[in-house]
């Protein structure tokens, strides 16, 4: 599959940013994708309209940052993208995470990598309990101020946490996240509860990573077929057993055989299914396809345009959602009028 509508634009939250709705991200690159398989997946993703590319500094040790940096000097630059890069978990020796002089030095680590005189996006790889949160927002506001980045984002964290950091923000005038990347798909909804309510209401847009849910939603395994060999899922790399150990269960089959179920409806495989279900959730601006090979990307690309009907989308959020919203939650929908966990069908 080859052939794909071209992508559509969305804004970025409120940041004035326009971005692809489906991105590419550039884990694998480095690791398990070589630097000319890379450069094929970068021309044919900006080939199809794609214009935000997620990397980070951690990806392959700062291999992905490289790889992309040196497609872009091939081609004398791509003032037309969007770069999205993170800091903290590669921090230099003898210091914390997200502390000012791990972020300083790492985002002049990136800027040399990617060829750029600023990151469109620079996010916060996660939270860090070792530096007060006010030196993190601070060491951003004076990186933004030097030229360096123009906007913040923030990746895997809580609910409580996000709107410390925007009280933070609000109290010292200090940049707020546009954006935050969760993990977020029909295999794992969590951020539902808390995170994404807290977005919606302040204005920040969703950008998921593992849209596909690892592989799982892809339609190529069942609770009769145990992944194994070279795959994410499988026994080679190592971190394949646990990651199915944690979704070898009944929940995951009954999501699976949802998909299964809209796919033929659909005339399109169950990853396209599970691509435009997420692309279509409150607050999602892009999702962020991940591929090892060219044919993945191709593949996934070609979900692009697809919209899932109104009871297919309702197929897939019932079989997906919590069986029954915990406490508080079904008190403030039942007591207190709050529609919002109706509206998700969590």
């Amino acid at each position: 599959m080859t052939d794909t509508t071209p992508l559509s634009k969305t804004p970025l939250g409120q940041s004035g940013l326009i971005v692809s709705r489906m991105g590419l991200g550039t884990m694998t690159f480095g690791v398990e994708t070589d630097a000319q398989e890379a450069h094929r997946q970068l021309d044919i993703f900006v080939d199809h309209g794609g214009t935000m590319i997620d990397t980070a500094d951690g990806y392959g040790v700062g291999a992905s940052e490289q790889i992309i940096g040196d497609w872009a000097r091939a081609r004398g630059g791509r003032d037309d993208l969007i770069l999205a890069t993170k800091g903290r978990f590669a921090p230099p020796p003898g210091s914390s995470g997200a502390s000012r002089r791990s972020l300083t030095r790492s985002i002049d680590a990136s800027l040399k990598r990617l060829g750029v005189e600023a990151i469109d996006l620079y996010y916060v790889h996660g939270w860090d309990i070792h530096t007060d949160i006010t030196e993190t927002l601070g060491t951003l506001a004076d990186l933004r101020a030097a030229g360096k980045l123009h906007h913040v984002g923030w990746s895997n964290l809580s609910a409580w946490q996000l709107q410390k950091l925007l009280s933070v923000a609000d109290r010292y005038n200090l940049p707020k996240p546009i954006a935050i990347q969760p993990q977020y798909n029909l295999l794992e909804r969590g951020i539902e509860l808390e995170l994404l309510p807290c977005c919606l209401e302040a204005g920040i847009a969703i950008i998921p990573w593992s849209p596909l849910g690892g592989g799982w939603l892809t339609g190529k395994y069942s609770a009769a077929d145990r992944p194994t060999g070279a795959t994410r899922l499988g026994e080679d790399p190592a971190r394949g057993v646990e990651a199915y150990d944690l979704r070898n269960t009944d929940h995951t089959y009954k999501v699976l055989q949802a998909v299964s179920d809209v796919a033929p409806q659909t005339k399109r495989p169950a990853a396209h299914v599970a691509l435009s279900w997420l692309t279509a959730r409150p607050g999602v601006a892009s999702i962020l396809l991940g591929a090892r090979t060219v044919t993945q990307l191709q593949d996934n690309l070609a979900a692009a345009d697809l919209t899932l009907t109104d009871n297919q989308m309702g197929t897939l959020t019932a079989a997906s959602g919590l069986r029954a919203l915990p406490y508080p939650y079904n008190f403030l929908r039942d007591w207190c009028g709050m529609d919002m966990w109706e509206t998700l069908g969590t």
